[in-house]
Parts: structure tokens; sequence; C-alpha cells
């Protein structure tokens, strides 16, 4: 009896997701289901490829083998689907694309539409991580990072690039003052983020020239949780312009020492692991995407 492809997807799409539950909600499965298919490719293998517990699932050194194969055999047919289409001038296949919640929520979800209408052959799965991933390990093909980048095994695109302002509500700024000069920050209420330490140094130079080093009162990994506490008054931030520039141009955020802020821009790429010539869904996508975030990231 020989090994399917919706089988070998069973056993990649659960050690990618880290459990049989979710590997059934990301396939539209059932969780018996993935546990059948699971348990047939193991019988039909004759080996055991998971080692199960109550609380995790384990590859075995067996599996860990296959996983490799299987990956590959799940690329070739994607690639085979995708060169038919291409004949037919028609993308398709699965693109997964992650970024951080506040980028997808900005920049990437409100020109999903478009895209999706222009290429309604390619199957898009968003996931976001407001930490750095290891493209492999999620099996993504495109990641958008904003800032420098560090890891040079991966390829990147710049998409362009967003500047970084300081900004409060007014409702915030008349309870508390405005400040007129860097040090009367040190009065004030700032918030900061958890994992890119170089966003807690604001592009303000203090009397001594250096720039200043918040002293958060609050941390939090994603932009859009400082985002939503700067709009409800809570205290000042620094964000980059892809998420508040509709914020500023109503009103509901404005700069903070707008004068002593040095003009600092951070870079947008995607980035992704090809050594090869990308496929057509990525290549369109990239395309699409480096033309709608030339418009908007100003």
């Amino acid at each position: 009896m020989k090994v399917t492809l919706e089988e070998l997807q069973a056993f990649v799409v659960v050690i990618d997701s880290g459990s049989i539950t979710a590997a059934a909600e990301q396939l539209g499965q059932t969780a018996s289901g993935i546990s059948r298919a699971l348990r047939r490719l193991e019988t039909k293998l004759d080996t055991t490829l998971l080692h199960r517990t109550t609380r995790r699932l384990a590859l075995s050194q067996e599996g860990e083998l296959f996983l490799t194969q299987a990956r590959e055999v799940i690329a070739s047919v994607e690639q085979a689907e995708e060169s038919m289409a291409v004949g037919r001038e028609q993308p398709c296949g699965t693109l997964r694309v992650n970024a951080a919640f506040s980028f997808m929520q900005h920049a990437i979800v409100p020109i999903i539409p478009e895209f999706r209408r222009i290429y309604p052959h390619i199957q898009l799965q968003l996931n976001t991580d407001d930490v750095f991933i290891d493209l492999l390990e999620q099996h993504t093909d495109i990641a958008i990072r904003i800032g420098t980048l560090r890891d040079s095994s991966i390829h990147a695109r710049l998409l362009g690039s967003t500047r970084t302002r300081i900004l409060a509500s007014p409702d915030y700024l008349q309870r508390h003052g405005v400040p007129q000069t860097v040090e009367a920050l040190d009065n004030h209420v700032l918030f900061g983020f958890t994992h890119v330490d170089v966003l807690n140094i604001w592009p303000v130079r203090k009397a001594n020239g250096e720039l200043y080093r918040i002293k958060p009162a609050l941390v939090a990994s994603s932009g859009e949780t400082l985002r939503q506490l700067a709009l409800r008054g809570e205290g000042i931030v620094r964000l980059s312009d892809f998420m508040t520039q509709d914020d500023q141009k109503s009103g509901r955020l404005v700069p903070v020492l707008a004068q002593q802020t040095v003009e600092t821009r951070m870079p947008a790429n995607a980035v992704y692991y090809r050594n090869t010539k990308l496929t057509a869904r990525i290549s369109c996508f990239l395309d699409f995407l480096s033309e709608k975030m030339a418009q908007q990231l100003l």
C-alpha cells in the first residue's frame, strides 16, 4: 500500500504546528482524521514516526529522517502544480506569509482583497509573530521584517522604509503637560518594547548629545499594543508611521518634541530562504507588495 500526499501533509503540518489539534484546524479536518492519517502512515512505513504523550509530541529518529523527505515530496508537488498553472499564466498554490501583528494589520491586510482579486488561485496563509521566527521551522515562504537584518543566511528584498516618531494622545498631554525638553520626558509615562531594545532608545538628544534611553513604565512585544494604550491616553510611545499615519492625520495621536526629533527611518524587508529562482506565487506577491509599500512607507 502506497503513502498518500494527504498522509504526508498531515505528518508535516502536525510537526510544524506542534499538535494534532492545531494541524486539524489548519488543514480543515478533524483531530481524529489527522490521527488516523498518522497511524496509516506509520503502518505503511512499518515504523514509529512520532512518540506521543498526553502533553507533547516528539519525533523519533526515523521521523526526523522522514520529515525531510516528506517536505521535499510536498514541495515537488506544489511546484508541479504551479508549473502547470504558470503555463496558463495563473500562479497558484499556498503562500505562507509572516509579519508582526501591527504590520500585518495596518500594511498587509488592507491590500489583500486586491491581491486576491488579481491572483484568485493563490491560497494565502497569514501568520503573525512579534518576534523573529525560523522560516524553515515555521514553514514560512515570506516574512516581513522591520529594522536591520542580522541573519546572513536569508535573502531579502527591500520594500521601503518607515519613519518612527514620538507620539501621544491630546488627552494625555492635556492631563500631564507637553514636555518641552528631552529631559522633561523623565517625568512622563513612557512605553517601550520587550524584544527590540533599540526601539527603547528614542531619536531625541539629551543636553550632552546622547540619544535618550527611556525607562519604560510598561513594555510590550507588539507595537499595536502600545498604539492602543497611547490612543487611550495612557502614555507616550515611539511608533512607526505605517501604523500611525491615520492617527496622526485625524489628530488622535500628535508628535511630541517634534523639533528635537532626529529623523529616523527603519527599513522594511521581505525575507525568504531560497537560493534558486523564486516560484511564481512568491514573485508575484513580492512585486505586488513592493508596489503598495512604496506608496505606504513614505
